[in-house]
């Protein structure tokens, strides 16, 4: 087969049948010239596709006869749904989106590469869960393998002999050569109290922590902080490689000592950030892409010397239960990898975790409590209270794991706005102590 593979982008949009079924990778795995030109198709009848958090608006998820199932919702799919589309939210976590995929076995898998070198593509900045789906397509004559390649996307590396993190252009149906650009993640500026969570959370990491970081203003400004400060010997392990584990690195910060199977780079399964951390990752052997079971397993995310995980969330009640994910029950985002990273570090007595909020956010004009002494009815759970270690708001740390119900819930209130803190305390007191 070797070169009869390459096709032009409408040749690969025309091997989509009106009735089909697509899948495609989370964010920045997506194949975006693609996934834009199906949109210029009218004739879907039962197109099915199955996705997360898209990096852009395609045309094709708002046409009739398209249905889009999503695992993670970002800005893309929450304009949709308030559009009126046909699109759907598929609770489950990251890790469950393998099985999932692999029972719905859609007859297309797309996603995007690195241009060929000595006839292997590489996967770039996304291995996740779709990557075994992937090579179960490419070995199947039924199902069609379309691969988008572009010059900006980096040529990454995978562990090799099991997990090469690239397919093989004899495996490929359709490689498409386009200029697209990966996701572009600007970072925000820290608020103040997003500031003040970040100098708070930093009296957890020392000399040889190994740090997961999630995505947003807090696990930024952590980055950047000890990327300047003068500790060092860090480990990573995170689901996300972000611009800001590139700060660390950069700063030769990273040693990845980490006591694991993963000593020597920084595991993650998918990344997103600035142009140039693209840049940076092209060719880079000091981070490594592995699918997300291996990634997100508690188990091995527990064993890293002394693993402090820092994640965020929207809100929090007395009891140290988690919303990360809905808003009144209106899906906002997605489950991802919250759950393992906030569950892991807890199986060892050294390992912590770092759930981090701002006290308040401010809801049609009125200041709201993101601490509440119970959610309200409807109220979706992300993260159950009996994996949560450590809450931090910009008003102080509330220290969870091992705690009593009547304990969780004074530290919580304490670190609650002064506003609604004396109304939260008198609840504390109000919980039940058998």
């Amino acid at each position: 087969m070797g070169h009869m593979a390459e096709m032009t982008l409408e040749d690969a949009v025309a091997l989509i049948r009106p009735t089909d079924s697509l899948a495609v990778p989370l964010g920045p795995g997506v194949p975006g010239g693609f996934m834009h030109a199906l949109g210029n198709r009218t004739d879907f009848v039962d197109l099915h596709i199955f996705g997360a958090l898209m990096p852009d608006l395609y045309g094709v998820l708002a046409l009739p006869g398209v249905h889009y199932r999503s695992g993670f919702f970002g800005p893309a799919e929450r304009f949709l749904r308030d559009s009126g589309a046909s699109i759907d939210y598929v609770p489950a976590d990251f890790r469950r989106f393998e099985p999932i995929l692999e029972s719905l076995s859609p007859r297309v898998m797309a996603t995007a590469g690195a241009p060929p070198v000595d006839g292997w593509v590489s996967l770039s900045v996304h291995a996740g869960a779709s990557v075994d789906e992937l090579h179960r397509a490419a070995s199947d004559p039924n199902r069609v393998v379309i691969v988008e390649v572009s010059e900006k996307f980096p040529r990454t590396y995978g562990v090799l002999p099991e997990h090469g993190h690239r397919i093989h252009i004899d495996q490929i149906d359709a490689l498409i050569h386009t200029d697209r650009e990966p996701l572009n993640l600007a970072d925000t500026p820290p608020t103040e109290a997003e500031l003040q969570i970040a100098n708070l959370a930093l009296t957890f990491i020392s000399s040889g922590s190994t740090l997961q970081t999630g995505i947003g203003g807090i696990p930024n400004q952590i980055a950047t902080f000890l990327a300047e400060s003068n500790l060092g010997d860090f480990g990573v392990h995170s689901e996300m490689f972000t611009t800001g584990l590139m700060r660390l690195h950069q700063a030769g910060k990273v040693s990845n000592n980490k006591g694991s199977q993963f000593d020597g780079f920084s595991p993650t399964t998918f990344a997103a950030g600035i142009p140039e951390l693209y840049q940076w990752l092209h060719e880079n052997e000091s981070v490594r892409f592995l699918p997300v079971k291996i990634v997100n397993s508690p188990e091995l995310i527990s064993r890293n010397r002394d693993m402090v995980t820092i994640n965020g969330a929207l809100a929090v009640d007395l009891s140290g239960q988690v919303m990360a994910d809905s808003i009144n029950g209106k899906q906002f985002s997605g489950v991802g990898g919250h759950e393992d990273f906030v569950s892991g570090p807890g199986l060892k007595l050294e390992g912590r975790s770092l759930v981090c909020l701002p006290s308040t956010s401010t809801v049609n004009g009125t200041l709201t409590s993101r601490i509440l002494p119970q959610f309200p009815s409807g109220t979706v759970v992300s993260t159950p209270r009996h994996q949560i270690d450590v809450i931090i708001t910009e008003y102080g740390i509330a220290e969870l794991e091992g705690r009593t119900i009547r304990e969780r819930s004074r530290a919580l209130a304490m670190i609650s706005h002064p506003d609604f803190r004396d109304e939260l305390l008198a609840s504390a007191e109000q919980w039940p102590t058998d």
